[in-house]
């Protein structure tokens, strides 16, 4: 994950205070307005407006990413409370820029300036409206969502979770756990029993629980739509589906259309991946799973079915052994945290980028420590906007840790070549990028590579590869469909093509649409099953993950191309290629600072998204699945 000032912290719930506040501060001294008498703006006007704005972005941005650095490594009531203040200081003045961004519209500006002018304006995921009565409406709305979907558990004796004491409450803790409070299920509670158990009457019984959290929301989130919907038609979209969509340097309808042309062309691969999963799990639970239709969405290994890695036990061809493993040479060589980033550091210095500075080294966390709570999600930090590059892991000996360790220095490294450019460019691309560059950094990681770094003595033969590819294909495409369709359901929803009447169909009609998963049982309209999902009562872009899936083979089949690589894409790495390290550094270095078809032409030498090197990719596999399911039904 990459913690980036302006694409990290203008999402969700946070940003619906800011706007607020920056609507009832009309007189703030970061205003464009220098013009006496309603003047038009001048060119002169908008310039120094976008130096005042890349100055306090820098300023507040430092100061945001040095207090989040604290908290997340030093958890306590100090460090949350600075953590708050900064990042709310941040997202107001943002929110304020957008905003005053309008006025410079038909200001003749150069094609950079202009660049970030229109970034401000759609730099928000959310726009209150103008009218104060309706934007606190809206504050309150979003922060409610966030916060039943944060309480949310499921009690499995008909209960209800226990109500913090009053004591705790007011330290803003959870109360002491009771042996009687032990059947109610939190998310993760629920995440580990759908990954853990077989048993199909306790995964319905589960995923039905988890899906009771939601309907409370749904009055809610159909205000939410409405004023939303206020709040970006005032800052001149159509809709806030059309605001998010404006992200992508093309008309929203436009983006829609490419996001279907991309599905279209890795969908075959998803449709044999479906047939065949649902063939095994036939065998393991009967007639609950279809011969021909829909799998059932709670049999998956996931309460969304976004991600089926958890059933590959199930589904696991005969030989899946790798050959080697990776966790156990590590344990053997007993390679310290520090050691396996060194090593991770040296895939990128051998591609031609500088080494790390050594503040990296000096302040980046490794392990956990024994004296402070911290937060282990791994992340990668540009505390200053620039050079001031961090890692935040618990790094343990494991072969999932030494990829992530790869992944995370591909944020670093993307940070630092685009450094020079103005504060506003100082990010990817566009919002898959980021994650996208992590992990195609990641596919390198491959039995080749661990040769040529003396991890293993040779590169085992192709026979266990299958297994290899079923495991990635369960995660990486069994994902698409889902992080397309997140998206689908809420941009018809801000367009009101789909209505509050119709909610819950219309979601499901999407899962049947681009997953082929149904319910395990009739859910009509009392129910809001998109509010089961975090990002939705959230707010969060889902958009992003889906782009990053497609992008990051794209990025490996063409850097592996210019590394040379002639064999099976899955097996390329392009450690020590300097020609492949110039490619990656084109498209770094550019950040933000053009459109992504741009970015995207100075490394692949096309302006187009392909989703045709994940066919590239995985073409073994579809093979082998052909095989397997040779007179057997597919699709639903």
């Amino acid at each position: 994950m990459v913690m980036n000032r302006i694409g990290l912290w203008l999402a969700g719930g946070l940003i619906a205070v800011s706007v607020f506040v920056a609507a009832c501060s009309s007189s703030d001294s970061t205003s464009p307005s220098g013009s006496a008498g309603g003047t038009a703006p001048t060119a002169d006007e908008a310039r120094r407006f976008l130096d005042n704005v890349n100055q306090t972005m820098l300023r507040l941005g430092v100061e945001q990413g040095t207090a989040g650095w604290a908290y997340s490594t030093n958890i306590n009531p100090t460090t949350e409370a600075e953590n708050a203040r900064t990042n709310q200081a941040y997202i107001e003045a943002v929110a304020k820029f957008a905003k005053d961004a309008t006025r410079f519209d038909k200001v003749q500006l150069s094609a950079s300036e202009r660049r970030q002018m229109d970034l401000l304006k759609v730099a928000l995921v959310m726009v209150t409206p103008a009218d104060p009565k309706q934007a606190e409406e809206l504050t309150k709305i979003t922060a409610s969502l966030e916060g039943q979907y944060g309480r949310g558990k499921w009690c499995s004796g008909g209960g209800k979770p226990l109500a913090p004491s009053a004591t705790t409450a007011e330290a803003g803790a959870a109360a002491p756990p009771s042996p009687k409070a032990d059947p109610c299920l939190d998310v993760e509670a629920i995440t580990r029993v759908m990954a853990e158990s077989r048993d199909p009457k306790r995964l319905r019984d589960v995923w039905e629980g988890w899906h009771t959290i939601s309907p409370p929301m749904r009055k809610d989130y159909a205000r939410f739509v409405e004023l939303a919907n206020i709040g970006a038609r005032e800052l001149g979209f159509a809709d806030t589906g059309a605001l998010w969509r404006a992200k992508y340097d093309m008309p929203p309808d436009a983006f829609t259309a490419e996001l279907d042309r991309l599905w279209n062309q890795v969908r075959p691969l998803y449709v044999s991946l479906h047939a065949y999963v649902r063939m095994k799990l036939r065998e393991k639970y009967g007639e609950q799973v279809p011969a021909n239709g829909p799998m059932p969405a709670h049999l998956l290994g996931n309460i969304w079915a976004q991600e089926w890695n958890t059933v590959f036990p199930l589904v696991a061809p005969a030989s899946s052994s790798p050959g080697y493993d990776l966790t156990a040479i590590l344990k053997k060589r007993n390679m310290s945290p520090v050691d396996m980033v060194r090593s991770g550091e040296r895939f990128f210095t051998s591609l031609g980028f500088a080494p790390l500075p050594a503040t990296f080294w000096e302040r980046s966390l490794f392990t956990k420590p024994a004296d402070r709570e911290v937060v282990c999600h791994a992340s990668a930090w540009d505390v200053d906007l620039k050079e001031d590059l961090r890692i935040k892991m618990c790094i343990d000996q494991t072969a999932e840790d030494f990829t992530t360790i790869h992944h995370e220095l591909g944020h670093n490294f993307y940070q630092r070549a685009y450094m020079n450019q103005p504060v506003l460019f100082r990010d990817s691309a566009n919002d898959g990028f980021h994650e996208a560059i992590g992990d195609a950094i990641g596919l390198s990681v491959t039995p080749e590579y661990l040769v040529r770094i003396g991890l293993l003595d040779k590169a085992p033969d192709a026979s266990g590869d299958i297994g290899l590819l079923l495991q990635q294909a369960l995660g990486k495409i069994a994902f698409l469909p889902f992080g397309l369709l997140i998206d689908q359901w809420r941009w018809q929803v801000f367009s009101g093509q789909v209505t509050p009447a119709n909610y819950n169909k219309a979601w499901w009609d999407l899962r049947l649409k681009y997953q082929g998963v149904a319910p395990p049982s009739p859910r009509g309209e009392e129910f809001f099953d998109p509010g089961a999902k975090y990002h939705v009562p959230g707010n969060y872009p889902y958009t992003r993950y889906f782009l990053a899936h497609i992008l990051q083979f794209q990025f490996h089949r063409t850097l592996s191309q210019a590394a040379g690589c002639t064999g099976p894409l899955h097996r390329c790495s392009i450690y020590e290629s300097k020609a492949a390290g110039q490619k990656l550094n084109a498209m770094l270095e550019m950040g933000l600072s053009r459109p992504w078809p741009e970015a995207l032409q100075a490394m692949t030498g096309s302006p187009d998204m392909d989703a045709t090197a994940i066919r590239d990719y995985f073409a073994p596999l579809q093979q082998w699945l052909d095989q397997q399911l040779a007179g057997k039904p597919t699709g639903w």
